[in-house]
């Protein structure tokens, strides 16, 4: 076939641009979803903002662990998302990308990563290889399983802990605390994105919080953001944060509740769009945390 072809100059911007979308490097929310939360681990591991070089290695590690989760996850569904109208012209799913070159792809993102943590603390490399094993299993989990949101919040959380030991050199309380918090926060929004292919993922025999939830999906999902609104408030009352943090926390709040106005219809397009809003949740959260830090 044309697309495997690596000996003409012309080939190479279109095989590159594959791997680009492949990684969905084009898409950045993920990433900051999964940015932001490490950020609050940071600030709050360091009591303000981290070192430097601390704070680097854990933003690069966020795009390239998010890239090779990206990967993996397309390898895993290549059964499924050919079936999905959302995902049937992914480079895997369309066939411009092989199965070999993906499992290689994943393997030197997840190097590099993995190479910036040596410059880090012993604690911090042990902890890593469990976020490499909660990276690769996690697209499993919707074959055999209704809870693979939990895990995906276990998987992109995992930066938490990880961020506390490179700081302090231990884990404390309020570090699992936080993991937690995003675990809640992780799987509610994941379930809005699931609710955008419930019907294809019925069809197929995919499973997922959003069928798992059923017609009572808006009643859990508002459980667990209520959840998650309470664990980052006892974050914000164990790290003594100020006026700017619950601030924050109420803005979030607000912007969880307009989430809930987008979804009651539970319409693909607008579900959709509650996902990609969390961004702005976690923004407003780091921004509370920062800010509370800076000026206590």
């Amino acid at each position: 076939m044309a697309y495997e072809r690596f000996d003409t100059p012309a080939a190479a911007p279109s095989r590159w641009g594959q791997y680009w979308k492949l990684m969905r490097a084009d898409r950045p929310i993920g990433t900051l979803l999964l940015l932001w939360p490490t950020w609050w681990a940071l600030w709050l591991a360091a009591g303000g903002q981290p070192p430097l070089w601390t704070l680097l290695v854990f933003s690069a590690g966020v795009w390239l662990t998010r890239s090779a989760g990206c990967v993996i996850n397309d390898y895993a569904d290549r059964w499924l998302d050919p079936h999905v109208k959302r995902t049937k012209d992914r480079p895997l799913a369309s066939g411009r990308v092989s199965g070999r070159e993906a499992l290689v792809l994943f393997a030197v993102l997840m190097l590099v990563a993995f190479a910036l943590v040596l410059t880090l603390n012993a604690l911090t490399i042990g902890l890593s290889f469990v976020g490499i094993f909660l990276a690769a299993s996690y697209p499993y989990l919707k074959r055999y399983t209704h809870l693979p949101q939990v895990y995906l919040g276990m998987a992109f959380g995992w930066g938490i802990p990880m961020a506390f030991a490179a700081v302090q050199g231990e884990v404390p309380l309020i570090g699992w605390l936080l993991y937690a918090a995003n675990i809640l926060w992780s799987t509610a929004y994941d379930t809005w994105y699931a609710m955008v292919d419930r019907d294809d993922d019925l069809k197929m025999g995919s499973h997922s919080t959003a069928i798992l939830f059923g017609e009572l999906d808006l009643v859990i999902q508002g459980i667990l953001f209520a959840l998650f609104l309470g664990a980052m408030g006892l974050v914000g009352l164990r790290a003594g944060l100020g006026t700017a943090y619950w601030l924050s926390l109420g803005v979030a709040a607000v912007l969880i509740a307009y989430q809930f106005l987008l979804c009651r219809k539970r319409e693909r397009d607008p579900c959709f769009k509650a996902f990609l809003h969390n961004n702005w949740v976690g923004a407003t959260l780091f921004a509370g945390i920062a800010a509370a830090l800076a000026f206590h």
